[in-house]
């Protein structure tokens, strides 16, 4: 496993299945956090294929974060998870060759941004040529996420970043 952080560790999250075509789910779970006793986990999944485009999951990634709330309490926020998601699933579509599975879960302490493909090789930050114009995907994801990791599996990887939310947030359906 790749392990990326930047800050204390959130609660981990790895998508062991391939996520359906689109799919939503909640459940509850025990918590102490925001002064809640019980809080919901809810998340979404999104199958990519090639030709689908990175577009369709930055506007897929927009609309769930604006449910969350998190355009409003922090565009910037906001603007770097779609950053996030548009590299890692150009890093699916170009380095895998594969379609990707775009998995977001909100947990009440992080937002995990999932993608997963059929390429077993693992992602690692490289130095980009000041000319060339790919290469920096992991870097921009290191450097907006507040850590990431990848981990191998049978039928491929899963590169995960988790994102801290902004303040105002607090629980998963916080207004």
């Amino acid at each position: 496993m790749t392990h990326h952080q930047k800050s204390r560790a959130g609660p981990a999250w790895a998508v062991g299945q391939r996520a359906g075509a689109r799919k939503a789910w909640e459940t509850e779970r025990r918590e102490a956090d925001c002064g809640m006793a019980r809080i919901r986990v809810v998340g979404w999944a999104r199958r990519l294929p090639v030709s689908a485009g990175v577009r369709a999951g930055r506007v897929w990634a927009r609309e769930h974060l604006e449910a969350l709330g998190w355009d409003r309490a922090d565009p910037d926020a906001a603007d770097a998870v779609v950053l996030a998601v548009s590299e890692l699933l150009t890093n699916a579509h170009v380095h895998a060759r594969s379609d990707a599975d775009l998995v977001l879960v909100w947990d009440g302490h992080c937002l995990h941004l999932s993608v997963h493909d059929d390429s077993r090789a693992l992602p690692r930050p490289r130095e980009a040529d000041p000319d060339a114009l790919g290469g920096r995907g992991l870097a921009l994801v290191e450097a907006v996420a507040d850590h990431w990791h990848a981990r191998p599996d049978r039928v491929g990887k899963t590169v995960t970043a988790c994102f801290h939310p902004p303040s105002e947030i607090c629980g998963p359906l916080a207004p």
